[in-house]
């Protein structure tokens, strides 16, 4: 862990500080739509949004670094976010804010991608598994400090987008400073989207639904508190409960899950979400309960996107890993991309409590699916022949997937090799 702080604090930092404007964007526009009148559809195309130019970032992003280098992309790609975060009060109109979340998807999805080909690019076989926890902790960190900068706000005014936009710039300095150009950007070989549905159908359907859960979560959780009627300070703990939750469950259900079956661990988690979701649902008009529910929910749903990577590797050979890795990305994206969509519908007809509907019913269709798979696919992959699980979030780009492949290669290898 000293190892890893010591090479890589400048990025580590500047990420920091990247992921609290990230933070802090997300849910002010939650509440500042409700002040200036955006209705819940409204709003969730806005956030849609974000997610359609998050996909399009993580497949053009490579050429672009190929093309030009890692410096200048990052810094034009972050120059470009906290121009538009300056914007958004400016012009408080749904499509103005629709095509700037598309604007800032698609950087923060480049930006995600040079930063963690330098974190990747420092790291080495002892030490890549601790990087990557490491960078997993300083992204979650970076997002629930950001909900606690709305103490002491006025989210009607101007200060936190300057705040936003400000965060944002001065995390260039400590990675620019430092950091010096990774190599060459190679094009990984990818697998089509039949061959790994066939392989893996549970990782698959697992990744699409787990994209709208996300999205639920990052992208509609401060429209549900607006229209809800919780105040700021209620909104700002309410977000965090979410990624406190992810924080606290990654490491044990990360050693349960090198454990026991998978197909288990999955049923389990998502039944666990489905359920507080579904207590959400019914007592949303009591904020104690809400915090619990976004907890559990936090807890149980974020870790399964690394649990759904590391299970469906089970069933590749080593250099099919990171062949995998993209489709499974842009699986995810694009069920991330229906979710908010369909929260905006669902808080259409039913009002706030719609939010939890959409959550509850994507998390018991996984759990339902794990099931009837288990029927279909009676044999658990034993213990001993399970690929490691390394900790990824739905936030991050095909580069830290790719990432986690290596980490489970070559703990893999380490292993076989310590048994040989």
């Amino acid at each position: 862990m000293i190892q890893v702080l010591g090479s890589s604090w400048a990025l580590l930092l500047g990420m920091f500080m990247l992921m609290v404007g990230n933070g802090l964007q997300g849910t002010l526009l939650g509440v500042r739509g409700g002040i200036e009148g955006f209705s819940t559809f409204e709003m969730s195309l806005v956030m849609s949004a974000y997610f359609v130019g998050f996909l399009g970032g993580s497949w053009f992003t490579p050429q672009m670094i190929r093309n030009v280098g890692h410096v200048r992309v990052f810094a034009a790609l972050a120059s470009l976010i906290s121009a538009v975060m300056i914007l958004y009060p400016a012009l408080t109109y749904w499509p103005a804010w629709t095509v700037g979340r598309i604007i800032i998807g698609f950087c923060f999805s480049g930006v995600y991608v040079t930063a963690e080909s330098w974190l990747n690019n420092a790291a080495d076989n002892s030490n890549r598994g601790k990087a990557l926890s490491v960078y997993m902790i300083v992204q979650m960190a970076g997002i629930v400090l950001a909900q606690y900068l709305f103490f002491g706000f006025d989210a009607s005014g101007y200060a936190l987008f300057i705040l936003a936009s400000v965060l944002v710039s001065v995390s260039f300095a400590p990675i620019l400073l430092s950091i010096s150009p990774t190599p060459a950007f190679g094009a990984a070989k990818r697998m089509s989207l039949r061959e790994l549905i066939g392989t893996s159908p549970l990782g698959c359907v697992g990744m699409f639904l787990m994209g709208g859960i996300f999205a639920a979560q990052f992208g509609m959780a401060a429209v549900f508190g607006t229209e809800a009627g919780l105040s700021v300070p209620q909104i700002s703990l309410f977000v965090s409960a979410f990624y406190i939750g992810a924080l606290i469950a990654q490491w044990p259900i990360g050693w349960l899950s090198d454990r026991i079956d998978r197909r288990l661990l999955i049923l389990l988690m998502s039944a666990v979400g489905g359920l507080a979701a579904i207590v959400g649902f019914i007592f949303w008009q009591s904020y104690g309960v809400l915090l619990m529910a976004a907890f559990v929910v936090g807890g149980a749903s974020n870790p399964l996107y690394a649990l759904l990577i590391a299970y469906t590797n089970d069933f590749l050979e080593h250099e099919d890993m990171a062949a995998a890795s993209g489709g499974l990305v842009f699986i995810n994206g694009v069920g991330a991309i229906s979710g908010p969509l369909a929260i905006g519908w669902l808080m259409s007809v039913l009002g706030p409590a719609g939010f939890f509907v959409l959550i509850a019913v994507l998390l018991v269709s996984l759990a339902g699916y794990a099931a009837w798979r288990m029927s279909r696919r009676p044999g658990a992959t034993p213990v001993e022949e399970m690929t490691p699980y390394a900790p990824v979030l739905a936030t991050a780009s095909p580069v830290a997937v790719d990432m986690a492949q290596e980490v489970y290669i070559e703990t893999e290898l380490s292993d076989g090799e310590d048994a040989a």
